[in-house]
């Protein structure tokens, strides 16, 4: 049996100061943070999940994988391995992870790389420069996912991007048509970058032009810069697991930061598409597009980005809950 070490109030905060760093779909946090006995526990916040963009709870599994990854990186940082368990007890089926601290952890400087780059990681909803992404990128971010249990399959050119585009729109024109969902997102818009959850309106990129090959949701209406299209020649990386049970979605989550660090710290950028995940019907025939069996998570275009806009993060009070 494995004993938790112990684990101060300090660095118990510090811990989830970088897992609440995680991407979350309309930034909407769906997270609470608890010190059990000495062990980590991240569990579902009901009340901010998305009931008409998330009726599953898939996007919100993903959000907690990713701040179960950025936790796990924040305890290696301070020389702690830990024991993460993915749905401990089946009785509590909101308790989504627990990282128990185990023994002394010598960090690698893989390891301090991917902690250091949890605070410079945003979405960036920018155009990005025509420049390629370069080869050894393109390597490391499979094998950040492969890392984690999961796969992400690279795709570039305009025939493969053409074929993904088409399925991005549909799905996003699905969406669009839905009143419900777009009420929802507008709900889930700020209009100024003073509040804590939501996605406000400055980093949610320029407005969407109708040539876009990959179109973005529409968080904000700010003037699109003339001329070109919006990334006219993109990389796209869709990144999947084995199955789609609640614990897979969790190693997706948790795939999916390792990936995002991996491409922050290599000075790239990069932003998600989740529409076609969103759409049933979308995903599978993106699935069936990428001859997989497996189950696609999430949809990301990679770049060189221009300036972004983080978005912002509730103050830690909000999301512990205090023994």
């Amino acid at each position: 049996m494995t004993t938790a070490l112990t684990l101060t109030d300090t660095a118990f905060r510090d811990v989830v100061a970088a897992a609440v760093r995680a991407p979350s779909l309309h930034n909407s946090q769906p997270w609470r943070f608890r010190n059990r006995g000495g062990a980590i526990e991240i569990h579902l916040d009901p009340a901010r999940c998305l009931p008409v963009a998330d009726p599953t709870g898939w996007a919100a599994r993903i959000a907690c994988g990713a701040a179960t990854l950025n936790a796990r990186l924040a305890l290696t940082a301070m020389g702690l391995a830990a024991r993460v368990q993915l749905l401990p007890e089946p009785s509590s089926p909101q308790l989504l992870a627990r990282l128990t601290p185990t023994a002394a952890w010598q960090t690698t400087p893989a390891e301090e790389a991917l902690f250091a780059a949890i605070e410079r990681r945003f979405s960036n909803r920018e155009p990005f420069y025509p420049a390629p992404v370069p080869v050894h990128a393109q390597v490391q971010i499979v094998d950040a996912a492969r890392a984690e249990g999961a796969w992400a399959d690279i795709l570039s050119g305009p025939a493969c991007v053409e074929v993904i585009s088409e399925i991005v729109r549909a799905a996003d024109a699905v969406l669009a048509a839905d009143g419900a969902y777009q009420e929802e997102l507008h709900a889930w818009t700020r209009p100024d970058r003073d509040d804590r959850d939501g996605v406000p309106a400055p980093a949610g990129g320029p407005a969407r032009q109708t040539g876009d090959l990959l179109p973005r949701r529409a968080y904000g209406h700010r003037e699109a810069v003339p001329g070109g299209d919006f990334d006219p020649d993109p990389l796209v990386v869709v990144l999947g697991t084995g199955g789609d049970t609640p614990a897979d979605q969790l190693r997706a989550g948790i795939a999916l930061q390792r990936v995002l660090l991996t491409i922050t710290d290599s000075g790239l950028a990069a932003s998600m598409l989740s529409q076609p995940i969103e759409d049933p019907a979308e995903r599978d025939r993106l699935r069936l597009a990428l001859d997989r069996c497996e189950i696609p998570q999430m949809v990301l275009r990679v770049g060189t980005g221009r300036a972004g806009y983080p978005t912002p993060r509730r103050e830690l009070a909000e999301v512990i809950d205090e023994p």
